[in-house]
């Protein structure tokens, strides 16, 4: 079964798909795999790799590598950049940050990844990425100009452009550490727009209430990263992610 395939029947089926992000650059290949298999544990559905800055190269490998040999669970690359591509993983998020002011975070680096991503034989999932306020790291790293949080109707203008320029899923990316997640009017209007084509929502998102909230708003997968980075001890991700994960499943 490919990866898209995979997501999108939990989702039916199951309720919200959770994501765990793990960024190769916060810790060692060793750890990061120990991060996977206790998010695994936990019932996390998919490990998302990569980051916005120093994600990349023989440590993006190394870090898919070891996650490969403690968990079964699908790797998708979340790249920064062209740099963020690699073969050991099983699928990419192959997107596109629409609201950048910078060209290589729109297309550039599509152009420049995609024969790799070609090559590897890994499997491209579509998809529109939309950064909203506060934005965090990947904010300021992509230019983007974003999307304020409490203007529904913007980034339901960017979903749909993304949705008819043929992008599968769509991502309301807050920021990793934003004070709070995306908030649910937005999350309900993107979805709304959106019909059967699949919404990620991460950034802020910290326990099963507000996690809840994004599953209940519309979000068909969410993605967490922080709350495991900043408490890497395996009995804790296993509970944290176990949390989150009860909280949006059917």
């Amino acid at each position: 079964m490919q990866v898209e395939e995979y997501l999108n029947d939990i989702a039916e089926r199951e309720g919200t798909v959770h994501l765990t992000l793990i960024d190769p650059a916060s810790q060692s290949p060793d750890e990061a795999a120990e991060i996977a298999f206790a998010a695994s544990q936990g019932g996390t559905d998919a490990i998302m790799v990569g980051g916005s800055t120093g994600a990349g190269g023989v440590l993006l490998d190394q870090t898919l590598i070891k996650i490969k040999e403690q968990t079964d669970k699908p790797t998708i690359l979340f790249p920064g950049n062209a740099a963020g591509v690699s073969r050991y993983a099983d699928a990419i998020f192959f997107m596109s940050l629409l609201n950048s002011r910078d060209i290589s975070f729109v297309t550039t680096n599509q152009a420049m990844g995609a024969p790799v991503v070609y090559r590897s034989g890994i499997e491209p999932i579509s998809m529109a990425y939309l950064i909203v306020e506060p934005g965090g790291t990947v904010g300021w790293v992509g230019d983007a100009k974003l999307i304020p949080k409490n203007k529904a109707d913007i980034a339901v203008a960017y979903a749909l452009a993304g949705k008819y320029l043929g992008m599968h899923y769509t991502y309301l990316e807050a920021g990793s550490g934003a004070d709070e997640a995306v908030r649910p009017e937005m999350i309900a209007a993107v979805k709304h727009v959106l019909g059967d084509n699949k919404l990620i929502v991460g950034g802020g998102i910290r326990d099963g209430a507000a996690a809840k909230k994004c599953a209940l708003a519309g979000a068909d997968m969410i993605v967490t990263g922080t709350v495991v980075e900043k408490n890497s001890k395996a009995t804790y991700v296993t509970s944290k992610i176990e949390e989150l994960v009860s909280a949006i499943k059917n």
